[in-house]
């Protein structure tokens, strides 16, 4: 082999007649997001310096470009008389539900590691004369455990971060967008071999390889979640996220069905939270082209007080959340809702003027509105006014954006978006998923219940690369494969690979337009009206069996200008999209067949429900006259203690596909396997997706007397 020309640090490697350059460390970090960073920094310090990062774009991603009017960092209590301990906190992340309780205990217990290391790398959380790091409470937080530097906490962290891994010298390769993984193996003896990315930056014209493979013994998968797949999204332009490469090479799935919804700005994408719904604007409908303009929520909402009380409280119960849908705050999601998925219309906020009545009237507000607007002094004028005296930040922000808003002078539209997959890719204790040396970390990765206090992604986020860089650290320092075994197990990855690129790029030079861009806006569109906060039955089949189609004829139906890079990259990415809308809407269909009900942030249509109720907390009366659509039952904790896991088996004779699921390591042995794989369906070209429930991993309860523990640390034998 011979070193490349154009890619420092890498060697050669010919694979069917095609020089492909390769990279090779012991661990490959994928994603330059907090995870990411955290992720490689740790390993440094740890001793593991063989290391590399490839990314899609260094400067994209939620963290550095995602936020909200006080982005907040959940940790274990630093300040004041307050009781809490790990086990306290450990707790509260478990009682969100279908969370396991080792995941739990391990972000208890490293929170304050992982948040005054950031604090010592430079991140400004605010602290008194004192040292103490001051707190407040958050949602879903019986304490005051949360803390925070502004709308951009995860900016600054990423920022501070990166400057870190810098310094270490660990090289990041930009630009490069993942194809698939090269796993050895199959079920449990599955083991990471390296990866095949797309490099975005080289045109398809013969003259150099577009493809680039990595050998390492460890993934650390700091990808982000799959925010493609949905249109109405509060995730930043550049967030895609890349689980269907995961789910193709057999790694699992968990509670992928749990998402967060909210309300967000579309232009720019941003989260309405705190303030912004704290000073009372005008919620305005509209037509498509910004005409009839409405004030929608007194439709159903008819007594002014309690309008603006639940406006006000939108505030900090700002994601969308189905146990306050009957009759509280977020029955203001679902008329939003109903105005742009149901009614084809267009949502804004007006700053400009109050809500309802020329004259904000506070004595109508509920106490805890007008307690709280009366301490902050804003017991006046119009929406705008009090957000500028309240937060003059949140008012600037805007005017700082691109496309910019002067809330002052004009409306914002807002929708309610994806913001956030509680569930992911399968996780173990260290973050491990079911594929030996493959690490989902952050948003990727499935760590968190149905429920989750707010700020604590970014706490789990920190805590899940520094338990995956500990473990890799501890215990997979191991080479790569050697280059002859490497090269048979990224065969038929790559050679599927450039079949799907050179049949696209074919079918654009016979005549066949472009659609890459058209694919990838449908399989979006389509899950935000059939599969987003409100889903029901007969929507998520729908839904299934087109995307089943596009996935079924993907080969057949895609044509991409080999031109383009652009729409070369997106041959890929759209496959991405359509595995993992596959492998979602799979699993929201098992939810329901299984008895799942309306729980976290999803309401499910159900015909023997009920519909959101006039009035407010115990005044609530009849129903209200609401689409049937909007006829729920609450879960009621029924499937809190079960997690549900899912596994994608693809079509034997699939290139480079891991066919293998078996049930995870840690799972109890009398529990079966995923139970369909036995009567899987191979013939199926869009593969089968198969789910096992199981009960949650409860919090351990560990003999923690120190000289055991001590003598355990020391020797090394039970810690990892």
């Amino acid at each position: 082999m011979t070193t490349a020309q154009d890619l420092p640090g890498t060697e050669t490697l010919t694979i069917d007649d095609l020089d492909v350059p390769v990279v090779s460390a012991n661990t490959v970090v994928v994603g330059t997001g907090s995870a990411g960073f955290c992720a490689a920094d740790r390993l440094w310090e740890l001793g593991q310096e063989d290391v590399v990062m490839v990314t899609d774009k260094v400067g994209a991603g939620a963290s550095r470009n995602a936020g909200s009017d006080k982005q907040t960092y959940y940790k274990l209590t630093l300040s004041g008389g307050d009781g809490d301990s790990v086990h306290e906190m450990a707790q509260t992340l478990f009682s969100g539900g279908a969370m396991d309780g080792d995941n739990a205990l391990a972000e208890a217990a490293l929170s304050a590691r992982c948040f005054l290391r950031l604090c010592d790398l430079g991140v400004p959380f605010p602290q008194n004369r004192y040292g103490e790091f001051i707190g407040y409470k958050t949602d879903h937080d019986p304490r005051r455990r949360a803390t925070s530097v502004g709308p951009y906490t995860s900016r600054s962290m990423v920022q501070q971060l990166e400057k870190k891994v810098a310094r270490n010298g660990t090289p990041i390769y930009d630009n490069c967008r993942v194809i698939d993984l090269i796993v050895r193996g199959e079920g449990a003896e599955a083991q990471i071999a390296g990866l095949l990315v797309l490099r975005t930056d080289v045109p398809h014209d013969g003259q150099r390889s577009p493809y680039l493979l990595l050998r390492c013994a460890n993934i650390v998968y700091a990808t982000g979640g799959p925010a493609g797949i949905y249109a109405t999204r509060v995730f930043p332009n550049g967030q895609w996220g890349a689980s269907g490469a995961a789910y193709r090479a057999g790694v699992h799935g968990k509670g992928v069905t749990e998402w967060q919804f909210g309300l967000a700005s579309i232009k720019p994408r941003w989260n309405v939270s705190g303030t912004y719904m704290q000073v009372i604007p005008r919620f305005v409908s509209t037509d498509a082209d910004g005409g009839d303009e409405r004030e929608f929520l007194t439709e159903v909402i008819g007594d002014y007080g309690r309008l603006m009380s639940l406006v006000f409280l939108k505030g900090y119960q700002w994601p969308f959340d189905v146990r306050k849908a009957r009759d509280g705050s977020s029955l203001i999601d679902l008329l939003v809702y109903r105005e742009t998925v149901l009614r084809g219309r267009r949502v804004f906020l007006d700053f400009r003027s109050n809500p309802v009545r020329e004259t904000f009237d506070h004595e109508e507000l509920e106490p805890e509105a007008r307690e709280y607007l009366e301490k902050a002094g804003v017991l006046f004028g119009t929406p705008i006014e009090r957000l500028r005296a309240m937060n003059e930040p949140a008012y600037q922000f805007y005017l700082d954006k691109n496309p910019y808003v002067d809330l002052e002078q004009e409306m914002l539209e807002v929708d309610v978006c994806a913001q956030h997959n509680n569930g992911g890719l399968l996780v173990d204790r260290w973050w491990q998923s079911n594929v030996a040396g493959f690490f989902p970390v952050g948003e990727a990765g499935g760590a968190h219940g149905v429920y989750r206090p707010g700020g604590s992604a970014l706490n789990s986020g920190q805590v899940g690369a520094t338990r995956a860089a500990q473990f890799i650290a501890a215990r997979r320092t191991e080479d790569p494969l050697g280059t002859e075994e490497f090269a048979a197990a990224a065969a038929p990855v790559l050679a599927g690979a450039r079949s799907l690129a050179e049949v696209a790029s074919d079918r654009a030079a016979a005549g066949t337009p472009d659609n890459t861009g058209e694919l990838l806006t449908a399989v979006q569109e389509l899950m935000s009206a059939k599969a987003g906060p409100v889903r029901s039955a007969d929507s998520i089949a729908e839904a299934l069996a087109q995307v089943h189609t596009w996935l079924t004829g993907y080969s057949e139906l895609v044509s991409a200008d080999a031109t383009s890079r652009r729409s070369m990259n997106r041959t890929f990415l759209v496959r991405d999209i359509l595995t993992t809308a596959y492998i979602y809407l799979s699993a929201m269909a098992d939810y329901v067949a299984h008895g799942g009900r309306s729980r976290g942030s999803v309401l499910y249509t159900d015909p023997a429900g009920d519909l959101p109720l006039v009035g407010y907390g115990p005044h609530a009366e009849q129903e209200l006259d609401l689409p049937e659509l909007f006829r729920f039952s609450l879960d009621g904790g029924e499937l809190a203690g079960q997690v549900q896991e899912t596994a994608w088996l693809a079509p034997v004779g699939t290139p480079g596909a891991s066919v293998g699921a078996q049930a995870p390591s840690e799972a109890p042995v009398t529990e079966p396997a995923f139970a369909a794989a036995a009567e899987r369906d191979s013939t199926d070209p869009a593969g089968q997706p198969v789910f096992r429930w199981r009960p949650v991993r409860p919090i351990p309860a560990d003999d923690d007397f120190f000289e055991n523990v001590w003598r355990e640390y020391r020797e090394h034998g039970n810690v990892y």
